[in-house]
């Protein structure tokens, strides 16, 4: 088949909710989500490391759940909420996160580290006083080659901490 006969490959319109900002998009319906984010959006807050799901470095929420957007086509997106590393510092806690995740001393290289705040993120608005197993649970996804996991795992448990005793003091 030459490039003549073969099909143009669609544009589909997504509407979604982006860091709560409304977005109507034009988008190839093969386009992934971390694509769309980092190319189209210029949101480069998630990172591709693997492209095959393995390492959670595109790790974002949508609807509050964590999902990898390697794994996601853009045209899924129709009619969620998503949520990147760029808005979370404009939540209620996750500039908690943010400062537990350096003042830990758990940012070494960076690369998985907005990956590793929006899987705590989810995790921590589930349950937020989870035990140590329970962080290393939430966080099984995502890999990180700098650490061996225990100032992640302090950062998360300390953002917990932290997030409890401002809701206290509200």
């Amino acid at each position: 088949m030459n490039d003549m006969t073969q099909p143009a490959i669609r544009k589909k319109s997504v509407h979604f909710t982006l860091n709560g900002s409304a977005l109507n998009i034009e988008t190839r319906a093969d386009r992934r989500v971390i694509d769309l984010l980092r190319e189209d959006l210029g949101l480069t807050g998630s990172k591709e490391g693997c492209g095959t799901g393995e390492c959670g470095a595109c790790t974002i929420l949508v609807n509050g759940e964590a999902k990898l957007a390697c794994l996601m086509l853009a045209v899924q997106l129709d009619g969620t909420r998503v949520e990147t590393v760029e808005g979370l510092a404009q939540t209620p806690d996750g500039p908690l996160l943010q400062q537990a995740f350096v003042e830990e001393g758990a940012v070494q290289c960076g690369f998985c580290i907005p990956g590793m705040e929006m899987a705590a993120t989810a995790l921590l608005r589930d349950n937020d006083n989870p035990s140590r197993d329970a962080i290393r649970e939430g966080l099984s996804g995502n890999l990180c080659r700098c650490t061996g996991y225990v100032k992640i795992v302090d950062a998360v448990e300390r953002a917990a901490r932290d997030i409890r005793c401002c809701r206290e003091e509200q």
